[in-house]
C-alpha cells in the first residue's frame, strides 16, 4: 500500500470509528500533517480531556497515551508502536519513586507528565513545561516539594520561583544530547542567531538562550520573531510545525555531541511511531494503551490538578 492510499484509508477509518489523532510536535512530518491537533503535552493533554470521539489515537510515546487513558476511562486509546517509551519516564521506577517519597514524608510532590501512569498515581500535582512555574508557586511557601523525574526542569524552576525543591535524579537523553562546544562554534557562524531552547536542557545550554520555553511557548516565540535567524535546542521534529507556521524564518538545530545523519537531537522512540503503523493500529484497534482502575483512579486527581489551573 502506498502512502496516498494509507492516507485516503486512515481518514475513511477516521471517520467511520469516530476516531481523532493526536499527535507530538516530536512525530515525523507525515503523522503531524494528517493529525487533527498538533502539540506539546499540556495541550495534547487538554484536548484529550475535551474530545467527544470514540476513539483516540495517541501518536506520541507511551506515557503520553496513558495520560489520555486516564482521562478517559471509557474510550479506547491507541498508539501506533506500544514500545515507543521515554528515556526520561524510565529514569523513574515506580519502585524506587516510592522509596524515595516515603523517605520524605512531609513534602509536596510534583512529577513532570513524562512520567508512567504508576509515578503520576503518587503524586499530589502533575506539570508539564507550560505550566510548571504555575504549579510550583500554587503551592504555600511554608510546604517542601519533591519534583521529579526531571532533575534539569527541576533546576531551571528553582531558578524561575526561588522554591528550594528536592529533585529526583532524572534527565532525558534527547535534551542532554547538545554539545555546548558546538553550538558556540555555530553562534559564531550565524553571529545574528537567537538561541532557544527547551528547559529540559542542561544549564549550560539554558545560559546561551534568549528564550527558554516549552515547545508550544517556543513556536509562539518564533511566530513573534518571524524574520529571525534561530537556533533550536529541542528536539529536530518541532522544526516541521516551526517551519510551517512562519515560513519566512531560518531555523538551525542545536548540534549534538555525537556525529549522525543530521547532526541533530532525535527521539529514536517518537521516531518508532510510522504512517504505516498509525494506519495499522487504526485499522486493527490495537495496541491497545490498558491502565488498571486503581492506577487510573490515582492518578486522576493530580493530572486533574494540573488542568485546573492550566
Amino acid at each position: 500500500m502506498d502512502k496516498i492510499d494509507i492516507v485516503r484509508e486512515i481518514n475513511r477509518i477516521r471517520k467511520e470509528k469516530n476516531a481523532v489523532i493526536l499527535a507530538h510536535y516530536y512525530q515525523e512530518p507525515e503523522i503531524q500533517d494528517i493529525a487533527d491537533y498538533v502539540g506539546d503535552s499540556l495541550g495534547l493533554s487538554q484536548r484529550a480531556a475535551e474530545t467527544t470521539a470514540d476513539m483516540i489515537v495517541f501518536a506520541g510515546v507511551h506515557f503520553m497515551g496513558e495520560t489520555a487513558k486516564i482521562l478517559n476511562p471509557d474510550k479506547i486509546v491507541l498508539i501506533p508502536d506500544l514500545e515507543a517509551g521515554c528515556s526520561l519516564a524510565s529514569s523513574c521506577p515506580p519502585d524506587l519513586f516510592k522509596e524515595f517519597i516515603d523517605a520524605h514524608p512531609d513534602h509536596v510532590v510534583v512529577t513532570y507528565i513524562n512520567c508512567s501512569a504508576e509515578v503520576k498515581a503518587m503524586s499530589d500535582i502533575v506539570c508539564t513545561s507550560s505550566n510548571a512555574v504555575k504549579v510550583i508557586e500554587s503551592i504555600p511557601k511554608e510546604k517542601p516539594i519533591i519534583f521529579a523525574p526531571d532533575k534539569n526542569l527541576g533546576k531551571y524552576i528553582i531558578k524561575q520561583t526561588g522554591r528550594e525543591m528536592l529533585l529526583w535524579d532524572g534527565a532525558c537523553v534527547v535534551h542532554e544530547a547538545f554539545s555546548i562546544d558546538k553550538l558556540l562554534t555555530l553562534y559564531k557562524d550565524h553571529p545574528n542567531a537567537t538561541i532557544i531552547a527547551h528547559p529540559e536542557s542542561e544549564e549550560h545550554i539554558l545560559k546561551t538562550a534568549s528564550y527558554i520555553g516549552s515547545t508550544a511557548g517556543m513556536i509562539n516565540y518564533v511566530k513573534d520573531h518571524p524574520n529571525r535567524e534561530i537556533i533550536v535546542a529541542t528536539e529536530v521534529g518541532i522544526l516541521h510545525e516551526m517551519q510551517k507556521q512562519v515560513p519566512e524564518a531560518t531555523l538551525i538545530p542545536a548540534p549534538v555531541l555525537e556525529d549522525n545523519t543530521c547532526a541533530c537531537s532525535q527521539c529514536g522512540y517518537m521516531k518508532m511511531n510510522t504512517l504505516e503503523k498509525l494506519y495499522l493500529c487504526m485499522k486493527n484497534d490495537t495496541p491497545k494503551i490498558e491502565i488498571s482502575e486503581a492506577i487510573r483512579q490515582k492518578a486522576i486527581i493530580p493530572v486533574n490538578r494540573m488542568l485546573s489551573l492550566s
